[in-house]
């Protein structure tokens, strides 16, 4: 079948689904609660809350935007990074900002801004004093540790290569992008991800990137048949738009990195356009395999073979198309266990008139949509999806979906199109049977606040045992989400170390298996993903019920198993490789790298 003619299939296809119900009628509780016996009900009938908690926070951030958006590169941006840069055991916030083509044509920078978590509730602004305030028409953000001294850096994502800078440990950040060998990346770059695939300890990097775009010569509103959207002029691309390469950069354990896309067989040779990569061990040997989502076209899947080169496998795994056959706009990663079978699945968001897409694991890099099975179909179809994450929003054990949203075109306002410039978010409650509940109508009316959202970065900021939704809109300031969950569940949150003899000292990619009655859960720490965010470094776990882990079982980067048994719920705990739990102290380190 011809492209032209799969994307007139798609066309009608989406027609259909536009014509269906947005959302479910809205409920109130006690309605919800007498729904539940029923089949399509979450097996669990406490249904959580999200609390907006942003005015308490002290954070005043607005991003920077146009209001007509002309152009495809001042609608992309908008990525947040959770970094506890000083190790105190609080995460802070990092929110990226750019101008418009306007402002960046005359000289106008947008700042980008770092809030540092004073523990009690509330954020105090250190951009000023960190280094962070104007990296570059900044994009998204991604975490690593690139010179293994336990400090955690910020690479920032940019249109217009990429910038690396070096956590000083003293609350300050230096760029070494250049001394990196990072300065000749050019293109407009997206969702980063660090990740140790060739085993030697250090953090090497993958950078995506998406449209081949020269501001001195763009393509006006409506000049051509791509820049058309049901009748309405808007901005063109990406389709229309030439693609631009991805890269992969290995790290050389001395500061710098070196190019080896092509050698590694991940340069994207079609110039797709890339927007978000993730590192995971699809196959469980030990060797970090890599998923890239390009919008508008096929997935990437590189199953990494141990020797520092990968074969893409996307068609062969089924992630490349969804299960119509169909390439989708893919935007946001999220990976999760939702099933319990030890396997991660992976939920990718997308544009209006397509769907949310699950693609269920089904081990030996098979993969399912199971979209329509799951309940994600009808209800995600009119919007156009960014961040997204798996988590559990009721400390049930069950990791649920929750996804931001937010039209490209604010244009799409001035005509009845099935589809709005602001939209409000989703919360999909996992059922335990393969089915999610769309539980938005009824957790609180901050989500249903529609809003013009990108990223989305989810951890615990203050140690209570509730995690927080860090969402960064592209249009004004974010909102901050606390999940109020079932107070009689428990939970158990732990931060990995890896040993500095082995390396990898954030511990990226470290497996964690956590098993509390007849609870089996699988997470991982990572870096980047969602939609050019980043989600805090410990890992969460809820336990429903019980009021203990009976047993942890960690798979570190290098390969090395590490049991731990009989931990008591309610508590956060620092574990040391090869030591096991230790004070919090043991792991912070004392001092920074000299490169």
């Amino acid at each position: 079948m011809s492209r032209r003619l799969a994307w007139c299939f798609l066309w009608w296809s989406c027609a259909l689904l536009l014509a269906l119900p947005q959302s479910l009628p809205a409920q109130t509780p006690a309605v919800a609660a007498a729904q539940i016996k029923g089949e399509s009900q979450p097996a669990h009938p406490y249904i959580p809350k999200l609390v907006d908690i942003t005015a308490s926070t002290g954070i005043h951030f607005v991003h920077n935007s146009s209001p007509d958006a002309r152009y495809i590169v001042e609608s992309m941006s908008g990525g947040v990074a959770l970094i506890d840069y000083d190790r105190d055991g609080y995460p802070d916030i990092y929110f990226t900002n750019a101008p418009t083509v306007a402002q960046y044509l005359q000289g106008v920078p947008a700042y980008s801004a770092l809030y540092h978590n004073n523990g009690n509730g509330t954020f105090t602004d250190v951009t000023k004093q960190s280094g962070l305030g104007n990296p570059c028409w900044a994009m998204g953000a991604a975490v690593g540790d690139y010179n293994n001294d336990g400090w955690p850096d910020l690479l920032v994502t940019c249109f217009g290569g990429v910038e690396l800078f070096r956590n000083n440990g003293n609350g300050t950040f230096t760029n070494v992008t250049k001394q990196a060998g990072l300065a000749s990346d050019h293109g407009w770059a997206t969702g980063a991800a660090f990740g140790d695939y060739n085993n030697d300890g250090w953090d090497d990097l993958f950078v995506p990137h998406y449209v081949d775009l020269d501001l001195h010569d763009l393509p006006t509103l409506g000049s051509r048949p791509t820049c058309m959207y049901q009748g309405i002029a808007v901005q063109c691309g990406p389709r229309g738009l030439p693609g631009s390469p991805d890269n992969l950069y290995r790290n050389n354990g001395n500061g710098t990195f070196t190019d080896v896309s092509k050698e590694a067989g991940v340069s994207d040779p079609n110039d797709y356009f890339g927007l978000t990569g993730v590192w995971e061990d699809f196959y469980g040997d030990g060797k970090l395999d890599l998923i890239v989502a390009n919008d508008g076209e096929p997935n990437y899947l590189y199953q990494n073979d141990g020797h520092g080169h990968f074969k893409e496998i996307g068609y062969a795994s089924g992630l490349a198309l969804n299960g119509d056959g169909y390439e989708q706009a893919n935007m946001g990663i999220a990976l999760g266990d939702y099933l319990h079978t030890g396997r991660l699945s992976v939920a990718i968001t997308h544009f209006s008139g397509e769907y949310t897409t699950l693609f269920r694991n089904d081990g030996n890099f098979n993969f399912t949509d199971v979209s329509a099975q799951a309940g994600l179909v009808q209800a995600t179809a009119p919007d156009v999806g960014w961040g997204d994450a798996f988590v559990d929003a009721n400390n049930n054990g069950w990791p649920d979906l929750f996804l931001v949203n937010g039209h490209v075109y604010p244009q799409v306002d001035s005509k009845a199109v099935g589809t709005h410039y602001k939209e409000s978010k989703l919360l999909f409650l996992n059922e335990g049977n393969g089915k999610f509940f769309n539980a938005s109508k009824l957790v609180g009316p901050a989500i249903q606040i529609p809003q013009v959202s990108r990223g989305l970065a989810v951890g615990d900021l203050f140690h209570d045992g509730h995690q927080e939704l860090v969402i960064e809109n592209l249009v004004g300031g974010p909102m901050i989400l606390r999940i109020d969950p079932n107070p009689k569940n428990h939970w158990i949150s732990l931060q990995l170390a890896g040993s500095p003899a082995q390396g990898n000292l954030l511990a990226l990619n470290a497996r964690v298996q956590v098993i509390a009655g007849d609870l089996s859960q699988v997470q991982e720490v990572r870096s980047g993903g969602s939609y050019l965010s980043q989600n805090d470094l410990r890992l969460y776990f809820g336990l429903g019920r019980h009021t203990r882990a009976d047993k942890i079982v960690i798979t570190w980067s290098d390969g090395e198993k590490e049991t731990i048994t009989g931990l008591a719920a309610d508590h956060y705990y620092s574990i040391l490789q090869g030591v096991g739990i230790v004070p919090a102290a043991r792991i912070t380190p004392r001092a920074p790298a000299k490169f």
